[in-house]
């Protein structure tokens, strides 16, 4: 079965989704994979899948993703692979993906298989490769082809984060961010939390700043409206710095550079539940990776990997075992349970982040 994105992506946010069998997700727009398996996740999540991931780093690696198939774990019911790559199967390989898609329609397992890869032109999906995934998986093209597209794509993202735009609003977000996907998706994902704070409310009492666990629905929630003076005078704040710019100024190691955000954010009457939300989310990443975890397994783009690895070997684990009490008290100041100021704390958390530390543990 093949789908564009946009035809697919809506059907795998509902409850329930049978994963089993193959997929195929080619596309040359990151944000689009990784939304992908954004929506997979929770799928495999609540089937009680082992979710791992296998690089390819050759044509033989197909072997290690034929083995971690036919491998079966005491603790998990089945396995579901994320495989990044352009090797393409050959012969053997893919008779042997055809039999393990047939004997996931016919329930003979419950394993699921996931291939991120470049865009596939026509030539490519009339290969033989091709075909175990179009005639017996599911085939989705991660590609938008034009304006209404793409907009369709942010509507269905600015229902989940909790936000309704008028077309106006509409109109100027995409020229503000000059029809850039990604941008687009950054501003709606900081307006939420600007126009919609009761989301911020359940991913703390939901997830304890366990940044592993995806957004919540907002499925119980009224959407907030907002219209194009709401959004104008969101992205005058914009125009100076973001919480997206912070994160990156502290995984980076500039201390310089964290404390003039963070002076800034201030000025501008930035929400400190969302500053928050940045640091805890950076640091809780860089403790998972630290304890050895798959970056991409974090939801991490490869953009940023190269930051995160970074401010991991700036930092030892008896700093980072420091991190979740500093985190519960700016939480503690910002919900005003301690005397200390919430923007103090936040600019100590900040920057110990980035390298730099303001006070020494005793």
């Amino acid at each position: 079965m093949q789908d564009t994105f946009i035809q697919a992506y809506p059907k795998l946010l509902q409850p329930s989704v049978a994963v089993a069998g193959l997929w195929l997700a080619h596309g040359d727009e990151p944000l689009l994979s990784q939304l992908l398996i954004d929506a997979l996740r929770p799928h495999w999540r609540a089937q009680n899948y082992a979710i791992k991931r296998i690089e390819l780093v050759s044509v033989k690696s197909w072997q290690e993703v034929l083995s971690e198939l036919g491998s079966q774990s005491l603790f998990d019911d089945a396995s579901a692979l994320i495989v990044t790559g352009n090797h393409k199967p050959d012969k053997a390989v893919i008779a042997e993906l055809e039999r393990f898609a047939v004997d996931a329609q016919t329930g003979a397992h419950s394993h699921s298989l996931l291939w991120l890869t470049p865009k596939q032109d026509k030539r490519a999906q009339t290969s033989k490769w091709f075909a175990p995934f179009a005639q017996y998986g599911h085939v989705i093209d991660c590609n938008l082809y034009n304006e209404q597209q793409r907009q369709q794509l942010l509507q269905i993202q600015a229902q989940q984060f909790g936000l309704t735009l008028s077309q106006e609003a509409w109109q100027l977000l995409m020229s503000h961010t000059e029809h850039h996907l990604l941008s687009a998706y950054q501003t709606l994902w900081r307006l939420s939390y600007l126009f919609a704070p009761q989301l911020m409310a359940e991913v703390d009492s939901s997830t304890n700043y366990n940044t592993n666990t995806a957004k919540p629905s907002n499925a119980s929630m009224t959407n907030v409206a907002l219209d194009i003076n709401d959004l104008q005078a969101a992205l005058v704040s914009d125009a100076q710095f973001s919480v997206f710019d912070l994160s990156d100024a502290m995984l980076a190691g500039n201390s310089a550079q964290v404390a003039k955000i963070i002076f800034q954010l201030k000025a501008t009457d930035e929400p400190t539940t969302l500053v928050l939300w940045a640091i805890s989310k950076d640091m809780r990443q860089i403790m998972q990776l630290m304890d050895g975890q798959d970056p991409q397994a974090l939801g991490i783009w490869r953009s940023k990997q190269g930051l995160y690895q970074q401010a991991c070997r700036r930092h030892s684990k008896a700093q980072t075992a420091t991190w979740p009490a500093l985190l519960y008290r700016c939480d503690q100041a910002i919900k005003g349970l301690v005397r200390q100021p919430a923007w103090e704390l936040l600019l100590q958390a900040a920057l110990e982040l980035s390298g730099r530390r303001l006070f020494q543990a005793h």
